[in-house]
Parts: structure tokens; sequence; C-alpha cells
């Protein structure tokens, strides 16, 4: 088990990050928007932006390669790196065999760092996806291994997202990127993803991240008033304890620094209490991914 950091400074947890060796291995980045971050993305290079900005833990997240083969590299990585306290798997929710492949990776060594499982629901083209048998039986197998799901969804998933959350109530949903609203679009993409999102964070076993806003807003123009109403609509209706801040790093590079995205956040949300500011920089990521703080 990874110790906690001496000191009276309270640990932050950067709850959504991702890193790759060889970008062939990810077919989303061949696209010609991609060309800055098809490049290795290394551990070492993760813990010099975690040292910069003074993050203490981490998360490393399945970067949509989508195989089996994945999971033996992240783990090898979160050997590397103590920073990295937690690990969400890529699993295929509807193949054969989900549960022995999930008891497989825990039983492996560094198997205590996975704490999650997430699947590309985004690339389904199916709004209704998470309303599947199939796809339900899969969540329940999740949720019965002891690991939370992340829900990496358009916004037009989030009404089926609400449905599969209010019929497992076990399961431990984390929303990634806010549910992926249409920043860009400014009060259109608001109106279109306030609705749903409501919908699904009245439901108690759903957290969300902060994280992945950039990237849905001009990548070029944006500035942090342009995430302040989403934000700030995440906090109304999660409340800090169930938020959590995530970089999105390497993939926030598309739109800005490590630094400049953390620093737009701090700007864009509400006054908040001592206890609210450390539930979303550390407290709600290590209670819902159970980690070793």
């Amino acid at each position: 088990m990874v110790q906690p950091l001496r000191g009276a400074r309270v640990l932050t947890v950067d709850a959504h990050h991702h890193l790759w060796d060889d970008p062939s291995d990810h077919p989303w980045l061949d696209d010609v928007r991609m060309r800055s971050i098809r490049r290795p993305f290394t551990v070492a290079q993760w813990q010099a932006q975690l040292r910069a900005a003074q993050v203490d833990r981490s998360v490393l997240v399945e970067g949509g390669r989508c195989d089996e083969a994945e999971s033996d590299d992240l783990l090898r990585w979160a050997a590397e790196a103590p920073q990295i306290v937690g690990v969400v798997l890529w699993a295929d929710l509807t193949g054969p065999g989900l549960e022995a492949r999930l008891a497989r990776h825990l039983r492996r060594s560094g198997g205590e760092r996975v704490v999650g499982v997430r699947a590309q629901i985004q690339a389904e083209p199916d709004p209704d996806y998470l309303d599947r048998p199939d796809v339900r039986h899969g969540l329940r197998v999740v949720a019965t291994a002891g690991l939370a799901f992340d829900l990496v969804v358009r916004v037009d998933q989030l009404p089926a997202a609400a449905r599969a959350a209010a019929a497992l109530p076990h399961v431990r949903f984390v929303l990634d990127h806010l549910g992926k609203p249409e920043i860009s679009a400014g009060v259109k993409g608001f109106t279109r993803w306030r609705g749903p999102l409501a919908a699904l964070a009245d439901l108690p076993n759903v957290t969300a991240k902060v994280s992945g806003l950039v990237t849905e807003a001009d990548w070029v123009s944006w500035r942090a008033a342009d995430l302040r109403p989403f934000v700030r609509e995440a906090v109304v209706r999660f409340g800090p304890e169930r938020l959590m801040f995530g970089s999105d790093w390497p993939v926030c590079l598309l739109a800005g620094s490590y630094g400049r995205i953390r620093a737009a956040l701090h700007q864009v949300l509400p006054p908040l209490s001592e206890a609210a500011s450390q539930a979303i920089f550390g407290g709600t990521a290590a209670r819902v991914y159970r980690l070793p703080l």
C-alpha cells in the first residue's frame, strides 16, 4: 500500500489522466486534429506534471485502446509511479468471461490498484446502449467485483445512464467529463445538457469528474468564463462531496497546459468551504474509488 505523504496539507488527487507509449495502438489518435498528442506520454513526464502542480496522487484511466493488453501497461506504469494509487481498466461489458477477466486482473501483481472499469460507451451509436440487458448484466459483474464504473458518454446518452443508475443502485457510477457538454455551443450546449445531467445527478450512486471540459470548448479561443456555467451547474446538482477534479492529461494539451486548466477550474468554482474544496480536489476520489490514502 502506498503510504500518504507527511505533513498537514491535505492530499490532492487528480482523478483522471492517461498514459501511452505507442500512439499507433490508439486508433483515435490517427485523427489529424490529434497530431500534437500523437506521441508517447510516459510515467516520468506525468510525475513531472504532478510535481509542478503540487498534486500528490492520481488515478490512471484506460485511454481508448480497447484491448485487454493495455491492462498490462497500465498496471506496470502504476507500479513504477507511487503517485498512481488507482487504475481504471478497459473491459468489454458484453464480452464472454467478464467475471473471470476482472478476477484475474485483481489477483495479479498490482491488482490492488485496480479501482474501476471503463468501456467506451461514447463510441456506441445507440444512445440507449446502457438499456441493453447484456450491458446491465456487465455492470452488475463490475459491481460484484467491488469496482466502480466510469461512464464516458455523450450528452444524448445521459438519459440512458440515468436509467441504468436508477435500476442498479448498488453500482458506483462515475461520470467522466461531466457528460461531455457542448461547451463550444454556448447557451445551446448548456440547455441541451442541463436537464439530462440533473436527472443523473439526482441518483445518489453517481459521482462526477470535473474533467475534460476544455476539449469540449473551442480549443484555441476558450476562456475560463466559458466553463463557468457548466462547472457551477455541476456543483449545484452534485454538491462538492460528489465531484472530483481530473485533468484529462495529456488529452487536455489539445487546448491548454495542465497548469492553465487547473487554474481555470479554481477561477470558475463558486466560493467553497475548506471541506468542500478538499472533497473536489481529493476527498471524493478517495472515497468513491476507495483509494489507499
